[in-house]
């Protein structure tokens, strides 16, 4: 169970929303809870991999033949 506090301005939002289109708020809040969670985790698996696989600059010279 989650209970969160809004600004009024997003709640008025959020339920005039919800009475436009028939769905509830807690719908709304849950696609926009679970979108941004597979946003956030791709984000942190994309920073994890580029630290994995980060090659120094000397090296991508050297490799290159850029190395004086």
């Amino acid at each position: 169970m989650l209970a969160i506090r809004l600004p009024a301005d997003v709640e008025e939002r959020l339920a005039a929303l919800a009475e436009k289109t028939g769905r509830t708020k807690t719908w709304y809040a849950r696609k926009a809870i679970l979108a941004y969670l597979d946003d956030i985790e791709d984000y942190h698996l994309a920073l994890a991999r580029i630290e994995e696989e980060r090659i120094p600059l000397d090296d991508v010279e050297r490799l290159l033949g850029l190395a004086d």
